[in-house]
């Protein structure tokens, strides 16, 4: 279970607000752009200090003080997908294992490899492959380590909607199949609605509702809650 406290001061609003994620649950956390939901994501998993409060994962203390980042048993994704340019994709791919489980020949990497297509750039230099290539390595790499909780921050953000449906459709099955809390950042309703089962409202850095989609569309708690969930 995840249990976050969390105060961030930001230059317009102070985010305070209290999240708590069962194992294995998935959550979306939605709001108008600038409601604090990355300032959030990026304290949990330890990009950015809180001001104040606390996080702790499975009796896990991450905050305070600051757990190191290696120690956190965290995958976090975000809109850029950060590879390290230099090296190959596999490489990549397996950065973040202890030097006993880096082979290539594992199962769970020759299915994340098959499932993410990477077969054919699996060779490659990272600074050669394709924006969403890139974005598929990003998301081996966060699930080659089998975290615990995942972090995604609008990982989906500027990819053609059929690759989007495609990493979805992959993500949900490996969280049915690991186990794994799931915490997720988007700014279209209906992506947080196919991998999630429960809803986080963040408005200027406080949570306003916390329920099922279902009970958000049935009546939601703010007007401006209204105005994000209604069709173009």
């Amino acid at each position: 279970m995840l249990e976050a406290r969390i105060r961030k001061a930001r230059a317009q609003f102070t985010v305070d607000v209290t999240i708590r994620v069962n194992g294995g649950e998935a959550c979306g956390l939605f709001g108008a752009s600038g409601a604090g939901k990355s300032t959030i994501l990026a304290c949990i998993a330890g990009a950015e200090r809180p001001d104040g409060g606390s996080v702790a994962l499975d009796g896990l203390t991450l905050y305070p003080p600051p757990l190191p980042l290696h120690q956190r048993p965290i995958g976090y994704l975000t809109q850029e997908a950060n590879l390290f340019p230099h090296l190959r994709v596999r490489e990549n791919v397996c950065f973040g294992l202890r030097n006993g489980a880096r082979g290539a020949g594992g199962d769970w990497i020759a299915q994340l490899r098959e499932r993410l297509q990477l077969g054919s750039i699996w060779d490659a230099p990272a600074h050669a492959i394709s924006g969403g290539q890139a974005r598929r390595v990003a998301l081996a790499r966060m699930l080659a380590r089998k975290p615990k909780l995942v972090l995604l921050d609008e990982p989906f953000a500027g990819l053609d909607r059929n690759l989007v449906r495609e990493l979805l459709a992959a993500i949900a099955q490996w969280q049915r199949e690991l186990g794994f809390a799931m915490l997720v950042v988007d700014h279209e309703a209906p992506i947080l609605e196919r991998i999630s089962t429960r809803a986080i409202v963040v408005e200027h850095g406080t949570v306003v509702q916390d329920d099922t989609w279902y009970a958000l569309h049935a009546a939601p708690a703010t007007p401006l809650l209204v105005q994000l969930l209604s069709p173009l």
